[in-house]
């Protein structure tokens, strides 16, 4: 590990570490290789229930993939603020076999009825507020994600299809014990409008109205009845009589939505080759849009690989270049990623070496950059993006015997989607991820504009990493909205240039610097209601050392300390011996274990 603390003068004087990085291979170029079988797989996942039925899947002789659908099926039991049924997913799947990496694309998908101003209130023309449009009808996308795990399971399943729900199945009947997690944000969104909906209501309040406790024993029998439904038919949310009631609830009070059972069944998942390029002398891959976490991680590490970040190490020097970097990747991103089915997304021109060799050259070691802008890596006008943040999500990993390769990040967007249940699971509220704007304030269309059929952007990142000869590495990310990326990037810069182990990247402090401002943890600050609801009295302190905030501070940076930087990232490692090692964020409730 490497700890170069640096002082505001040492940094003001210049960073000398950081003017001759080595010089970048100009013909480097993604290589994925075959990798030896570990033997043995491994589970993260954020939830010790969803990790116990991904590995006993494995156990069984599934796949990683098999193995994934359990782990989905569970965490929408067990976690059901986060992500579920209802909801949609990006995948990346390492085949060892073929030395093939995949991305596949669950996101949900935007009804034909949908419009550009339907997130705008009527008199002013300005977004409604925020449990308007979370809550509404309007929110809800047509949802993505067990059907992607089908397409999936198509690809790589060992197992019938069906055959590993059989466990979640169970707990939803037997019922499970409310985590400390699930528990607090019962409470912390209970003053708003999760009573609403008659179905929220009796699920996720007791008899006399309160929140669920921690502890409480819950069981979900609608819920198992809808997993035996997706076990006959995996697309029984897109079809039937489970997908009426759907459209029925989308069509309630207030702001009814347009979703209709053509939408449903117009809906498919799609399968490209995932997005991968070279940071050094390794390779990343991550989703394709409409996830924009591939092309701003990449955009990130892109950047830095014109600096010495190994010399600069986790420091003030390490964390202002992280920074700065982040600040120039958002720009792009929130500029120009969207559904590529509507918009061109210049990808190739935003991950090019040269381009981001420029975009470094804005960065000075001793000062901010004063005016963050996209830049113009291809000619392209877009509107200038405002798309609000709702930090959610999931994000599970697995490696099966063979050393076939899942990172998976799964939503159904903010806290408790929609709020709105059906058939024991919760509906999504993704559509809010669209822009609510069409047009920006000089007229331009923007990008993540919403669209009939279109896809929402999303911040999700799953990502696997490839070493020096192509061969698995270790995977990667997180939950946390459009945090995700900078949750994400730092893990790779800690593993890769700081020589962390996975645990120790994890637990890095999070730094995220998006829009002008540069939010983190930081060293002896407590959010009381953060610590106690979302992460448990008691929980670990993260953060930087004061010191290090104070020199970046002294540079420019207009720095937000914050105690409630959740991250729930998850990681799987390949040591030299084949092994497995993995880490969970003890910032949530994760666990990485082996069959």
């Amino acid at each position: 590990m490497k700890y170069l603390f640096l002082t505001t003068a040492i940094l003001l004087a210049g960073c000398k570490g950081v003017e001759s990085p080595p010089a970048a291979d100009d013909s480097a170029a993604p290589k994925i290789a075959a990798t030896p079988a570990p033997k043995t797989g491994m589970v993260a996942a954020a939830n010790p229930l969803a990790t116990q039925a991904g590995l006993k899947v494995l156990r069984d002789g599934g796949s990683a993939v098999d193995a994934a659908i359990a782990v989905q099926a569970t965490l929408g039991l067990v976690e059901p603020q986060s992500s579920g049924l209802g909801g949609g997913a990006f995948m990346v799947v390492y085949d060892p076999k073929a030395a093939k990496v995949w991305a596949y694309d669950g996101r949900e998908e935007a009804p034909s009825g949908a419009a550009a101003e339907m997130f705008l209130d009527a008199e002013t023309g300005r977004p409604r507020s925020y449990f308007q449009r979370t809550g509404s009808g309007q929110a809800t996308g047509t949802p993505g994600a067990i059907v992607m795990l089908h397409m999936a399971h198509q690809d790589y399943g060992n197992l019938d299809w069906g055959a590993q729900l059989a466990g979640s199945i169970k707990l939803a009947e037997e019922g499970f014990r409310v985590s400390p997690r699930m528990a607090g944000m019962v409470t912390r969104m209970a003053p708003y409008i999760l009573k609403n909906d008659p179905e929220a209501r009796a699920y996720f309040f007791t008899d006399d109205g309160e929140p669920l406790p921690e502890g409480f024993l819950r069981d979900n029998q609608p819920y198992a009845d809808t997993l035996r439904a997706i076990a006959e038919n995996p697309r029984a949310l897109l079809e039937g009589d489970i997908a009426r009631d759907i459209i029925a609830k989308v069509a309630a009070e207030p702001f009814p939505g347009t979703l209709t059972l053509a939408d449903m069944a117009a809906y498919q998942p799609r399968k490209t080759e995932a997005l991968c390029t070279p940071y050094r002398a390794h390779t990343v891959c991550g989703a394709q849009p409409p996830a924009s976490g591939g092309i701003a991680v990449q955009s990130i590490l892109g950047t830095l690989e014109n600096f010495d970040m190994s010399a600069a190490g986790n420091s003030a020097e390490g964390w202002h270049l992280f920074a700065e970097a982040s600040f120039l990747a958002y720009a792009d991103r929130d500029k120009y990623v969207a559904d590529t089915n509507f918009v061109e997304v210049p990808v190739a021109a935003m991950l090019d070496k040269a381009y981001l060799k420029s975009r470094a050259d804005l960065i000075r070691p001793n000062a901010v950059i004063a005016d963050v802008k996209a830049g113009d890596p291809a000619g392209f006008l877009q509107g200038q993006d405002a798309t609000p943040d709702t930090p959610g999500t999931s994000h599970f990993t697995i490696v099966d015997k063979d050393g076939l390769t899942v990172s998976m990040t799964t939503t159904i967007e903010g806290p408790f989607g929609s709020q709105r249940m059906v058939r024991g699971f919760l509906l999504n509220n993704e559509l809010t991820d669209f822009s609510a704007y069409e047009k920006d304030s000089d007229g331009v269309l923007i990008a993540n504009r919403v669209a009939p059929r279109k896809r929402p952007r999303s911040s999700m990142s799953p990502a696997i990493v490839f070493d020096r000869d192509g061969e698995f590495l270790f995977t990667t990310g997180s939950p946390g909205g459009n945090s995700i990326i900078a949750y994400t990037a730092k893990t790779i810069v800690g593993i890769l240039d700081w020589d962390l182990s996975p645990q120790e990247a994890i637990e890095l402090p999070n730094v995220i610097a998006r829009n002008g401002t540069l939010r983190m943890e930081a060293q002896n600050l407590r959010d009381a209601e953060t610590d106690e609801l979302d992460r448990g009295a008691g929980a670990k302190e993260f953060g930087l050392a004061e010191d290090i905030v104070s020199a970046l501070e002294g540079l420019g940076h207009k720095v937000r300390r914050s105690g409630g930087e959740t991250s729930g990232l998850h990681i799987i490692y390949r040591q030299a011996d084949g092994s497995l090692i993995g880490g969970a964020d003890p910032r949530r409730e994760g666990t990485a274990e082996k069959p």
